[in-house]
């Protein structure tokens, strides 16, 4: 009798009924994921699926959005992301989007919400571009635009570009992605060849960044970095208002004609959060070296 006695209601053979995860109601864990970042919302989501139907609750992504999400996606139509769930929009959002003729690339950071930007050299105005005897756009799997401005040989480098952009508010961080040497494949290898390198120890190139309400930045180094793809930091900018159009002017210069200079891979300028920006300021161990 005292055995019958101590068993639990509900327990007709005396043995205890533990609560599983599959007891947990759905809306409880979802309110549990909105407090994670993405990256751990997506593997709760492979627990089971009750984690897997709480995980695409909108209300836990809304949160996890940049605020000008809406502008972005005004910006790539051809995503047909617009009717989405919000956890579908997201991971859309993740992967690089082409906009601007292929010529522009946006994505937000996929732990962060963090807006990027990618501009191809295509997009910029170059001095030289169109003599053959300067410039070669050459195909790469080395770019995110598959192709990249190759400098043959020139006395007057100049580099320019513009973007107008509505970025949600914070400080945002470019760079000029470059490469000394000319990039190829062989045998399905990657190659550089560095032969037709110089003029670069002489004297330094400058980089300039300068937005519409007056603030400049501006940065000389001596570009080094042979055989490997830097980020150079050109400067970084201030956004206050995340519904106005954002407008930057940056440029590469290395106008001193007493010298050639050549063999110089133009791939893109990258814009991304002054914080996702201390990231990428380390390429295949090197730096750029501020004068």
């Amino acid at each position: 009798m005292g055995a019958n006695a101590s068993s639990p209601p509900g327990s007709s053979d005396g043995s205890s009924q533990r609560p599983k995860l599959e007891d947990i109601p759905e809306c409880c864990i979802a309110l549990v994921l909105s407090y994670l970042d993405p990256p751990e919302i997506a593997k709760m989501a492979r627990v089971n699926r009750a984690f897997r139907a709480a995980a695409s609750a909108d209300f836990i992504w809304i949160p996890k959005f940049p605020s000008n999400y809406n502008y972005i996606l005004d910006k790539l139509p051809d995503l047909g992301l617009a009717d989405k769930g919000k956890k579908v929009m997201y991971g859309g959002l993740c992967g690089p989007n082409s906009f601007d003729g292929g010529t522009k690339e946006v994505w937000i950071d996929k732990r962060t919400g963090g807006v990027c930007l990618a501009i191809s050299s295509k997009a910029m105005s170059i001095t030289g571009i169109d003599d053959r005897r300067y410039w070669n756009h050459i195909p790469t799997d080395e770019s995110r635009f598959q192709t990249v401005a190759y400098l043959q040989q020139i006395w007057w480098l100049e580099v320019d570009g513009n973007l107008e952009f509505k970025f949600p508010k914070g400080t945002y961080s470019l760079f000029f992605r470059l490469h000394l040497g000319r990039v190829g494949k062989k045998s399905n290898r990657r190659i550089r060849n560095l032969d037709n390198v110089h003029g670069w120890d002489l004297k330094p190139a400058q980089f300039q960044l300068t937005t519409e309400d007056g603030h400049q930045s501006v940065s000389r180094c001596m570009l080094d970095n042979l055989g490997h793809w830097i980020n150079y930091h050109v400067g970084d900018f201030v956004v206050e208002d995340s519904n106005a159009l954002t407008k930057i002017k940056f440029s590469l210069t290395q106008i001193d004609c007493t010298h050639t200079k050549g063999g110089l891979c133009v791939d893109s300028v990258l814009i991304c959060p002054s914080g996702l920006g201390k990231e990428l300021l380390f390429v295949d161990g090197e730096s750029c070296k501020k004068l």
